[in-house]
């Protein structure tokens, strides 16, 4: 299932739900268009850095398309892509801009201490072991993870990036031209920006993916269709085999219709890091 935000009185809206809700940004919005939304914020009292944030410190006056415990800002120009089980459960999220892609999960973490870095160390372990090349960059939060893996089409780039906040680890994994290239992630980038986690209250045990379910009306046209979906497990040490999977299944071409059914699985947690943790 596909949501898209419309691209002016002509662009495409959406496959599934309207996003067309939200003050008009352009696709090429950049660094620029943030500084002003955080000054903006500063003089309002709301949260002056980047997200993804926690839902206690979330800021208003963003249109986000609630998705359970990930809330995904309305970013003109990016596609919101689903994998989703017939009662509604969602087992792989991917956004897709241009030649460039970014999957998200999140996942439960300690109260007292992150998790980012021991999975990004498993991941490179993964990698390293499957004979691609890994390599540990400084990003925009912190520590990220970059590999070259092999794909049926030839060799990939992937961008690892973890964000830990309370009790929660935020994965995201780019794909296509924004791995190779930080500097065009564009659009994708502000999404992670402007993500939001709503954790809950409920215990669970460390690393297990947090819940995310389609809105009602999307659910109900899911329910509608004969073929089941089975939703794969997540696992933070298959890292590497998911991430060929996605980019082999999941590549950001405007021909794709709906990705419910198929079988690309969700990928592994990895990504770069910056604690986000409740007072």
């Amino acid at each position: 299932m596909i949501f898209s935000r419309g691209r002016g009185d002509g662009g495409r809206q959406k496959k599934g739900e309207d996003l067309d809700r939200r003050p008009d940004r352009s696709p090429g919005a950049g660094r620029s268009d943030d500084a002003d939304d955080l000054a903006q914020r500063a003089g309002e009292g709301q949260p002056v850095s980047p997200g993804p944030y926690d839902i206690t410190e979330a800021p208003s006056g963003v249109e986000r398309l609630d998705l359970g415990s990930l809330q995904i800002p309305a970013i003109n120009g990016v596609e919101i892509r689903v994998q989703a089980n017939p009662d509604g459960s969602i087992a792989q999220i991917v956004l897709v801009n241009g030649a460039s892609a970014l999957q998200l999960g999140v996942f439960a973490a300690p109260r007292s201490s992150g998790i980012w870095d021991e999975v990004r160390a498993e991941i490179r372990d993964s990698l390293t072991a499957d004979g691609a090349r890994a390599e540990e960059v400084r990003g925009e939060y912190g520590t990220e993870l970059t590999a070259k893996i092999r794909t049926p089409d030839g060799s990939a780039d992937v961008r690892f990036i973890g964000v830990d906040g309370p009790r929660w680890m935020v994965r995201a994994v780019y794909q296509g031209a924004a791995a190779a290239d930080p500097s065009v992630a564009g659009p994708l980038a502000e999404c992670l920006r402007e993500l939001v986690v709503d954790r809950g209250r409920e215990a669970m045990p460390v690393r297990e993916a947090l819940p995310l379910r389609l809105p009602r009306d999307a659910a109900d046209q899911v329910q509608a269709q004969p073929q089941p979906v089975v939703a794969p497990s997540v696992s933070p040490s298959r890292a590497a085999e998911e991430a060929r999977a996605q980019l082999g299944q999941t590549a950001p071409t405007e021909d794709q219709g709906s990705v419910n059914g198929s079988s690309a699985q969700p990928g592994k947690r990895g990504s770069s890091s910056r604690n986000r943790r409740s007072r």
